[in-house]
């Protein structure tokens, strides 16, 4: 019976000195409860448990950006136009809602400094103009001076004309014609005398079947006029034969230096860049 006592008190101890150190570790009893895989096994972590991740750091203060810099570096000049332009703004909308002679007046007064200083700042630049050739606009393009403008056009004309008679070498022009049309009768001496004096020549070609004076060779329409879709007369092309390359130049009574211009034009190849629907290409005869 002693016996017996004594073993109930042994178990009894021990089970609760089990508990306590099952409690004491981490709240788990995975390994007391486990006692069968015995010493040497590894266990991996529950998918709950993370490991601890080191505190960021203390966010630095951050560099001043590219805007930041621009607008610290920006010239006060910028801030006074800046200024001015809203103040001249802010005058003239209260003088416009409330036209009072003194509310009138301040924006007058202040519009006026501003002019003067718009003025200033022209007679600056056309100094500077003046003292620059590459700034100066008036040696840029075409001139503006009577006597320079009158050079500027015979050197045209004269390069334009060097590149028509290049063109004449293996292009023509197509003339399109009625023989009951005034336009053409009065346009044929322009194209005859063109051609004579920049050598390239003018093929006639007649719509209605008609003759023209001057052009005794035209030829009658064989349906290249319906195919380039002549619809009005007078009507001239730049045409190369053995390509079949047909550009129009224009319609209606054209001058000589207009002829020029557009021949030199259409022939270069920025003016096929520009419209490069306008060329086509047929079998000629």
């Amino acid at each position: 019976m002693q016996r017996r006592t004594l073993l109930r008190l042994l178990l009894a101890f021990g089970m609760s000195t089990v508990l306590a150190v099952s409690s004491a570790h981490d709240g788990s009893a995975t390994y007391w409860r486990d006692a069968w895989r015995g010493w040497h096994f590894y266990e991996d972590p529950s998918p709950d448990e993370k490991p601890a991740t080191p505190p960021a750091p203390a966010a630095s203060a951050a560099p001043p950006q590219p805007a930041e810099k621009a607008k610290a570096a920006r010239a006060p000049e910028l801030e006074d136009f800046e200024r001015l332009q809203k103040t001249l703004e802010e005058y003239r909308n209260v003088a416009i809602m409330r036209p009072t002679e003194a509310n009138v007046r301040r924006y007058m007064e202040l519009e006026a400094k501003v002019v003067n200083q718009a003025s200033t700042f022209a007679d600056v630049a056309r100094r500077v103009a003046w003292a620059t050739p590459e700034l100066d606009p008036t040696l840029q393009g075409r001139p503006v001076n009577a006597k320079a403008l009158e050079v500027f056009e015979e050197t045209q004309r004269t390069d334009r004309s060097r590149t028509v008679a290049q063109l004449g070498k293996d292009h023509v022009l197509f003339f399109f014609y009625r023989s009951d049309c005034p336009y053409c009768h009065a346009f044929a001496p322009v194209l005859e005398a063109f051609q004579g004096r920049h050598g390239i020549q003018v093929v006639a070609i007649s719509i209605d079947g008609g003759p023209m004076p001057g052009f005794p060779s035209a030829r009658r329409d064989n349906g290249i006029a319906t195919a380039l879709q002549v619809s009005q007369v007078p009507a001239v092309f730049l045409a190369q034969p053995f390509s079949g390359q047909i550009t129009p130049i224009g319609f209606g009574i054209l001058s000589e230096a207009q002829l020029l211009e557009r021949i030199a034009i259409v022939s270069s190849p920025e003016g096929v860049a520009m419209l490069p629907s306008a060329t086509r290409r047929l079998a000629l005869p």
